[in-house]
């Protein structure tokens, strides 16, 4: 049976950040449909007011979907935020989700903030990714944070085609900071539903968020754990092939 796969981006990310994963998990099950969306204040919906709650952007999310004429149940591939998302969206309507992949997320109730946001980034992120009029700079800055495994060149040419992005469908600062109040105000609950399959897969070489923050989810929530070595925050840009094999290995799995 076709499924619909659901891949749900970062803060102040939109479906274009995704790059070619689509494409690449589009190849890998052409049976069934990949589906990215855009949260409001963020790519096609540049111009709309962040919601500063995790609930909202569901709903958000939802009426998308339903829009575009897709019922669900849903396979839900979630990264940073979008994770956050995705547990929201479990917890509210469960029905609605067959399989989540949560990517290197995190929630208040299991991590302190300064696991959740390494301090040794906020310098950093401060200057040159929220304060800097500089956009191949700050895109540049976020790459060299959340990437691990691609050479420099190939970084600062992403960078500027990410600066692009942003000259056409800017975040602005008040969006920007609307979503981070919404994932800092994000607490998860004690359990998941145990009627869908969860699998939480995580980078160890993630330096935005510590790696501790997924290992601390796994065991409370007592779900599976799947952890790339090398990769950093943004999972499918540094090791997508083995994303994609670990989240149809998670499916099969969980059909076992």
């Amino acid at each position: 049976m076709a499924r619909t796969w659901v891949l749900l981006r970062g803060l102040v990310r939109e479906k274009r950040h995704w790059e070619t994963f689509p494409e690449q998990f589009q190849a890998a099950v052409p049976q069934d449909t990949v589906i990215t969306l855009d949260l409001p204040g963020n790519g096609e919906f540049w111009q709309e007011r962040s919601p500063t709650r995790i609930a909202a952007m569901v709903a958000h999310a939802r009426e998308q979907l339903h829009a575009q004429g897709h019922n669900g149940p849903y396979h839900v591939v979630a990264l940073s935020l979008g994770a956050m998302m995705a547990v929201q969206w479990l917890c509210q309507a469960p029905h609605d989700i067959a399989f989540a992949g949560l990517i290197n997320t995190s929630a208040s109730r299991f991590s302190p903030f300064w696991q959740r946001l390494r301090p040794m980034n906020y310098r950093r992120l401060l200057r040159e990714a929220v304060f800097s009029r500089d956009t191949v700079r700050k895109e540049t800055a976020i790459l060299e944070i959340t990437s691990n495994m691609r050479e420099r060149e190939f970084l600062h040419a992403l960078a500027e085609k990410w600066a692009g992005y942003a000259a056409s469908q800017p975040v602005s600062l008040s969006n920007s900071l609307r979503q981070l109040l919404a994932a800092m105000r994000f607490r998860a609950p004690v359990a998941l539903p145990d009627s869908v399959p969860v699998v939480i897969i995580n980078g160890e070489g993630d330096r935005l968020v510590s790696p501790s923050c997924s290992r601390r989810l796994a065991a409370a929530w007592q779900l599976p754990l799947k952890m790339h070595a090398e990769a950093g925050h943004d999972l499918p840009l540094d090791a997508p092939q083995w994303l994609i094999n670990t989240l149809l290995e998670g499916v099969t799995d969980s059909a076992v």
